[in-house]
C-alpha cells in the first residue's frame, strides 16, 4: 500500500518539478531579456543560461532548504533555551534584550503617544 502511494505521489511531483523548473527558467530567461539589455546594455542569454542562472543564485542565496528552514531551526532552538531557563533567567535575558534594542512593543498593540 505504501509502495503504491509513494509511486503516485513520485508520478505526480517529478513531472510537477519538471513543469515548474520549465516554466520558472522561461520566466527567468523572459526577464533577464526584457531589462538587462535595455538597462545595462548586457547581452541576451538563452533558456538553458537562465535555468543556470536561478540554480546559481538559488545555491548562493538560498540554499536548498525548504522554506523557512533556517529560521524555523533557529527560533525552536530558541524556546528550548527560553523552556530551560529559571525566571530569574528569563527576566535578565528580557532586561539585556531591552536595553540593548528597546522596548519592542507586541504587534497586535497600539502605540501611545
Amino acid at each position: 500500500m505504501r509502495g503504491r502511494r509513494a509511486l503516485k505521489l513520485a508520478l505526480i511531483a517529478v513531472p510537477a518539478a519538471i513543469l515548474f523548473l520549465a516554466v520558472m527558467g522561461f520566466v527567468a530567461m523572459s526577464l533577464w531579456n526584457g531589462l538587462t539589455p535595455a538597462l545595462f546594455g548586457w547581452k541576451p542569454i538563452g533558456y538553458w543560461q537562465a535555468v543556470g542562472l536561478m540554480i546559481l543564485a538559488r545555491l548562493l542565496f538560498g540554499g536548498f532548504r525548504g522554506a523557512g528552514g533556517r529560521s524555523g531551526h533557529w527560533r525552536h532552538r530558541m524556546m528550548e533555551r527560553c523552556e530551560q531557563m529559571t525566571p530569574e533567567e528569563r527576566e535578565r535575558f528580557r532586561q539585556a534584550f531591552n536595553d540593548r534594542w528597546g522596548r519592542v512593543a507586541p504587534p497586535d498593540s497600539k502605540p501611545t503617544a
